[in-house]
């Protein structure tokens, strides 16, 4: 097993940030042919999935995480902490904080159009994320 953590920068909510080739050389460095890759971001206000990193389907799935968890609906979380980010939240728990790739050959499985991003949530955001990757197997 091989164990590293990527550092993020975000600054502000809405970011998608790629992180495939930081990931293809954690792969590459681990020495491990065949296996797994798996990601987690240590953070309750972002999250980690794959796709097109493509300006048109960026847009989209801005919009759609809007219309899943709205600006402005009530959240009971902003009620009881005041900080604004119940959407954020949300939005986090449904794409999910972690994500596994499979290594083959010693890269990662990706198809053509296929990029691992972190999705920055928080609108509280300009924040250092945390993402622990791990590649298991021979």
């Amino acid at each position: 097993m091989f164990t590293r953590t990527i550092q993020v920068k975000t600054r502000c909510e809405g970011d998608v940030i790629d992180l495939t080739d930081k990931i293809k050389t954690i792969v590459e460095k681990s020495g491990i042919g065949t296996g797994l890759v798996h990601l987690f971001v240590q953070h309750s206000t972002a999250a980690l999935t794959t796709i097109e990193y493509e300006p048109g389907v960026l847009e989209d799935l801005k919009h759609a995480l809007a219309v899943l968890a709205p600006d402005n609906a009530d959240y009971a979380h902003n009620s009881r902490w005041g900080d604004g980010n119940g959407r954020s939240h949300v939005k986090a728990a449904l794409v999910g904080p972690s994500l596994t790739v499979p290594v083959s050959g010693g890269s990662l499985m990706c198809g053509t159009w296929q990029q691992i991003v972190l999705l920055e949530l928080d609108v509280n955001a300009g924040r250092e994320r945390t993402i622990v990757c791990t590649v298991t197997g021979d």
